[in-house]
Formats: structure tokens, sequence, C-alpha cells
């Protein structure tokens, strides 16, 4: 009997498009030259992100109906309840920003989850990031620490997963006591010999879990 959680990077795995290349392909053609710098190792996560969302320009309406496109792996919310149903919690931890993720999560009636990500607002057209460096997560390069985070969740669970798709998960996957991954991860968790699963979606995970048991819950 152990207490248990599913933990879920946003973009990339929940959605199949980061909400960064929606704005660069909309309203910031510029930002692809930024992206490669970024991944270049010549700016930090968290100053692509401001960049990029500090580029808009645009009216909050407008910038909703732009979250509304971001595509999302069908087969997320029907795992979440399988979470639920199991007795496990299901959470989300995203270097993005909660602004959009929150109201994506309502938009498409996800159930209730808790968001663990960088705080995100609208003001004067564009979105902001509100980080607190003397938060007890914080990243100078992410924003928010995830490993940190895994570490914290450590202390109220017995067993945690871990989902995610790009390097900044790399990090809580350290921390997992079982790692999914998919598109750039795999490569990297490979380099740094750390065990893991590859997947392509939450079905994939689904189907792994049902055929090699799920933790038994209190």
């Amino acid at each position: 009997m152990v207490k248990w959680a599913f933990i879920s990077d946003f973009d990339g795995t929940i959605s199949k498009k980061d909400f960064y290349w929606i704005i660069i392909e909309t309203y910031y053609p510029e930002g692809e030259e930024l992206f490669h710098k970024w991944k270049a190792g010549e700016m930090k996560d968290i100053e692509f992100l401001k960049t990029v969302f500090s580029s808009i320009h645009q009216e909050e309406a407008v910038i909703q109906d732009d979250i509304d496109l971001i595509p999302l792996d069908n087969s997320v919310i029907p795992f979440i309840h399988k979470v639920y149903e199991k007795g496990g919690d299901f959470k989300i931890l995203s270097a993005g920003t909660d602004y959009y993720i929150r109201y994506l999560l309502n938009r498409r009636n996800f159930p209730d989850v808790e968001v663990i990500s960088n705080p995100g607002y609208y003001q004067d057209r564009n979105i902001h990031l509100d980080i607190d460096p003397a938060g007890p997560f914080y990243s100078e390069r992410y924003g928010i620490d995830k490993q940190k985070v895994m570490q914290h969740l450590r202390e109220t669970y017995d067993y945690l997963f871990y989902y995610g798709d790009s390097e900044p998960d790399s990090h809580p996957a350290k921390e997992a006591d079982q790692m999914f991954a998919r598109d750039a991860l795999i490569d990297i968790l490979k380099e740094q010999h750390t065990p893991f699963r590859a997947v392509e979606s939450f079905s994939d995970i689904e189907r792994i879990l049902d055929e090699e048991g799920w933790p038994e819950s209190t």
C-alpha cells in the first residue's frame, strides 16, 4: 500500500505543441532565430520565454483564442481519470507558465489537477512571468526547479511517476521511481544513463501500467 502520484510536464507531453511555437509562428518570426540561440546555450530558458511572451502585442481575448489552438494528447483526460480511479494523484509540473495552462485546463474540462509552474499574468497586451527569486523552487535558468519540486513531493509520496519530453525534464527524471520519456528527452536520458520507458502518449503509459500493474494505493 503506497501513496503515489503521477507528475507530468505540459508542453510537448500533455500538449502536442509548445505554446511558444504558436506565438513565434503567429506574431514573432524573429523568435525562430532566438530559439536556435537558446538551444545553443546562448540564452537561459526563462530569458527565451520572457522575450517570446512579451512579443505578442494583442488583446487578452485574442491570446486566449491562441491558447485554444494548443493541440492536446487526446488520451490525457481518460488517463487522469484512471490515475484517480487507481488511488493516485495527478500533477502538472511545467517550466512554462500557469497562465495558459490553467486557462486551457478550464476550457477543455480537465479533472481537478494541481498545476506547479511559473506564475504568469496578462498585462499591456502581453504575457508576463512573475517569478520570485526567494521562492523555494526558484531556478535562475528555468524559473522553476523541477528537481527541487520532485524532492519536495517525495516528502509526501512513496512512489513518483514522471513524464517529460525535453531537457528541463532530465532533472526531475533523477527523482522519479518510474520515468516515461518521449522526443528529445529519450536521447538525453540515454546519455545520462537515467532509466526510462520510451512512449508516445498517455495511452501508451496506461497500456504499460495495465500490463505491469499500478501501485497499490492506500
